[in-house]
């Protein structure tokens, strides 16, 4: 029997946008990234609260940095989007390369939404989260960019942030978890994370730490970030120890 490719995204009654509902926090939903969204983009990535923790974001963000950001993610989202909806009518879910879905937005009262962040998933390919041997790093990122869709040996890493104004409430937490187990394992079928989280940022690190990552080691001279040199914890997260948990 033919099966909705699009599963599990449910779809906004005015707009027929896809949507990923959060699993806890239900009036926060998951969508495709919008052409509109560079000022609220800007917004967040010059407040000093959240672009101190992300490693390759530029400051000051202009508005033209968001535009770029788009032009260069959208169609890649959008790309899987179409591969579903050609896939209709196929009698089993499509394995697909990535969500289609990454933007963060709060259903307001009046029915709009808001955005307020972002949460990616990505093909790992930063040598330094991969190994301490920056040799063995580099094949295995090599090797990680050529793997087939599907396959259990890629390598993953999330790239998120969130509106300081809802730090605290656990929707990032949410979002992974709901990311993670709602899309990215049935539907990529993703085996293994590695994520980095700056030394400070121990929130990011309970983020992750909440939804079964564990902290493997810590680079205390990981990179130059706007002219600061920075370290970062190292987190890991595999299909294998989840479920001895």
């Amino acid at each position: 029997m033919p099966v909705d490719q699009f599963f599990p995204l449910e779809r906004n009654p005015l707009t027929q946008e896809p949507f990923l509902r959060l699993r806890q926090h239900k009036n926060v939903i998951m969508t495709p990234m919008r052409w509109d969204d560079a000022p609220h983009i800007a917004a967040l990535l010059n407040d000093p609260r959240v672009y101190k923790w992300l490693m390759y974001t530029p400051y000051p963000y202009t508005h033209e940095d968001g535009e770029e950001w788009i032009q260069l993610t959208k169609p890649k989202l959008d790309a899987i989007l179409q591969e579903l909806q050609i896939a209709q009518g196929q009698d089993e879910l499509k394995i697909v390369g990535g969500a289609p879905i990454c933007s963060i937005r709060e259903i307001q009262e009046d029915g709009t939404d808001k955005y307020i962040g972002s949460l990616d998933i990505i093909r790992c390919l930063e040598v330094a989260l991969l190994d301490v041997d920056t040799k063995e790093a580099q094949q295995k990122a090599d090797r990680n960019k050529i793997l087939g869709k599907g396959d259990p040996d890629i390598i993953w890493s999330f790239g998120d942030y969130l509106a300081p104004s809802h730090h605290g409430q656990g929707i990032m937490t949410d979002a992974i978890n709901t990311l993670l187990h709602d899309w990215a394992i049935p539907r990529m079928n993703v085996h293994r994370i590695i994520c980095s989280a700056f030394l400070g940022n121990r929130g990011s690190v309970r983020v992750f730490e909440k939804n079964g990552f564990v902290m493997t080691r810590t680079i205390q001279e990981h990179a130059v970030v706007r002219g600061e040199l920075r370290g970062s914890h190292i987190l890991e997260w595999t299909m294998e120890e989840s479920k001895k948990s």
